[in-house]
This record gives C-alpha cells, sequence and structure tokens, in this order.
C-alpha cells in the first residue's frame, strides 16, 4: 500500500524560504513519477515540479511561475520527495500535495493531475507581504 506524507509548510515572509518533504513508503524499488501540486482557495489544484524515478537521469519539470526559485529532488535512500522554495511569493501561498503514479517509461511527468493516483493530504505554506 502506497501512503505519501507531507511535511514542512508554514508561514513565511515574502522572499523567504521553506523546504517540504514527503516521505514515501510503499514505492520502494518502483519506478515512479513524483510530483508537487498545490491548490489555493477558490482555485484549481495545479502542478507545480514533476520528477521521473525511472532512471537516475532523474527528469524533471517546473511550472513555469516557480522556475528558478524552486527546486524538485529525491533522497532514493531515505524514499523521499523533496521540494526546496526559494524567493516565496505572497501567490505561492496553497496548499501543497505529494503525488506519485508508477510508470514504465523514460521521459517527462504529467503535468495532469488526473495522472496521479496516489496522494498525500497536503501541507500549508502561507506567504505573507
Amino acid at each position: 500500500q502506497v501512503q505519501l506524507v507531507e511535511s514542512g509548510g508554514g508561514s513565511v515572509q515574502a522572499g523567504g524560504s521553506l523546504r517540504l518533504s514527503c516521505a514515501a513508503s510503499g514505492l520502494t524499488g518502483s519506478r515512479a513519477c513524483m510530483a508537487w501540486f498545490r491548490q489555493a482557495p477558490g482555485k484549481e489544484r495545479e502542478a507545480v515540479a514533476t520528477v521521473n524515478s525511472f532512471d537516475s537521469t532523474r527528469l524533471n519539470t517546473y511550472a513555469d511561475s516557480v522556475k528558478g526559485r524552486f527546486t524538485i529532488s529525491q533522497d532514493v535512500a531515505k524514499d523521499t520527495l523533496n521540494l526546496q522554495m526559494n524567493s516565496l511569493l505572497p501567490e505561492d501561498t496553497a496548499m501543497y500535495y505529494c503525488a506519485a503514479v508508477r510508470i514504465f517509461t523514460r521521459g517527462y511527468c504529467p503535468f495532469s493531475r488526473v495522472s496521479y493516483n496516489y496522494w498525500g493530504q497536503g501541507t500549508q505554506v502561507t506567504v505573507s507581504s
């Protein structure tokens, strides 16, 4: 059974940094697309960053709104997915979710939420101006 548990959310001022972590169980040894999504009040859930663990290249992608500010990474030994968020903006305020889906090919992971079938409960990030 796959379980994803996020941590690391909190409140920061604009320009600050936060590091989110997602502890993944049940995926050890599996090839998977893993992603961070976020959902602000009244808005749809959107992809922030993805990473493909099919092989060592760890191909990743980012939403245009976070490129250059956020970095997605995996600690394979700890089965952990991380999201380093720098230069945070008030518009980054949202609930952040970790998501995963087993995959069988190389390439960029999907940005569509319907492509992912495992989800965490979310961690709140609030950025004040």
